[in-house]
């Protein structure tokens, strides 16, 4: 029983040992063995792995994955115009080499965040100073993106890590030139949209004009056609009468006289006052030369001269 008591204390001390020494490596972190203050070794493979017990080696672990910078304060940078804006934005950075982020920035997260961030402000204010407002919301946003994520990696390499991407995510005017900019566009689009009224009242006319134009020419055009059909019309037909009556010129004789008569007696309040001897009553008179009419002899509406 004397043995076994030193034995277990023994094999205590063993395993505490052991415990110490061996050591578990995720995949999501890289491990930093130190001895007595020197690094010693980067491991980057997970796994199971065996250092010196404290205080010969110590084991410090780092995160692999991609962190995010996201700004609690919006930043405010003044453009080429000499308007303030706010710019909210957000990176995303990783620790590339354990061995130089280390000896930066002594391996806090909390610092090496600070030193990127105000070296994204840096390359920030250089980039915007240089465009104007409307380059910065939509016109070479991409290209200040690229530029600023050029210069903060450049930095980032010196801390031991990597910039993988810098985001604008909200771009805005100080609140004391948003009112003076909001009025300067309303009055520019007021601007345009009277431009825009002049010319289509401008085009309106014009169209109508040549409109009028048209018609005039069309309803001049028809009237010469029509008035050369009419007169085409009534040549032809008077060729024809021509044609007729000179076959039996008698009966166009008798034709004219009853057009005549029809038109002189078309209605009952019609009078004539004409000699009924007359050349007009000629086929009105019976074979004996006197007048056709009623039971003095009378034609009706004719009034005799006296």
């Amino acid at each position: 029983m004397n043995r076994i008591i030193p034995f277990l204390l023994l094999l205590l001390v063993a395993l505490g040992v052991l415990s110490s020494a061996v050591f578990v490596v995720d995949q999501r972190q890289y491990a930093v063995v130190y001895a007595l203050g020197e690094i010693r070794k980067v491991i980057d493979q997970p796994g199971l792995h065996f250092k010196l017990p404290p205080p010969f080696q110590n084991v410090q672990y780092f995160d692999r994955r991609i962190l995010t910078i996201d700004t609690a304060d919006i930043d405010r940078f003044i453009t080429s115009e000499k308007l303030n804006i706010q710019i909210d934005t957000f990176v995303k950075w990783r620790i590339l080499d354990p061995r130089q982020f280390v000896r930066s920035v002594q391996g806090s997260q909390i610092v090496a965040a600070d030193r990127i961030s105000r070296s994204l402000r840096d390359a920030l204010n250089n980039e915007i100073a240089k465009r104007t407002v409307a380059d910065v919301i939509s016109g070479t946003r991409n290209e200040i993106t690229d530029n600023v994520l050029t210069k903060v990696n450049d930095d980032a390499k010196q801390l031991g890590a990597e910039i993988v991407d810098v985001r604008l995510k909200r771009v805005d005017f100080a609140p004391e030139v948003q009112e003076r900019v909001f009025d300067r566009m309303q009055s520019e689009r007021k601007r345009v949209a009277n431009e825009r009224r002049a010319t289509g009242s401008a085009e309106s006319e014009k169209i109508r004009a040549d409109a009028d134009r048209q018609r005039e020419v069309i309803l001049a055009e028809a009237y010469r056609d029509a008035q050369q059909i009419k007169g085409e019309g009534d040549a032809k037909a008077s060729q024809l009468y021509a044609g007729a009556f000179g076959k039996n010129p008698e009966f166009a004789s008798f034709y004219r006289s009853l057009d005549a008569y029809r038109a002189s007696f078309s209605k009952r309040s019609d009078v004539l006052v004409i000699d009924p001897s007359a050349e007009f009553f000629k086929y009105f008179r019976g074979a004996k030369g006197d007048l056709r009419g009623g039971a003095d002899g009378a034609v009706p509406g004719a009034r005799p001269s006296r």
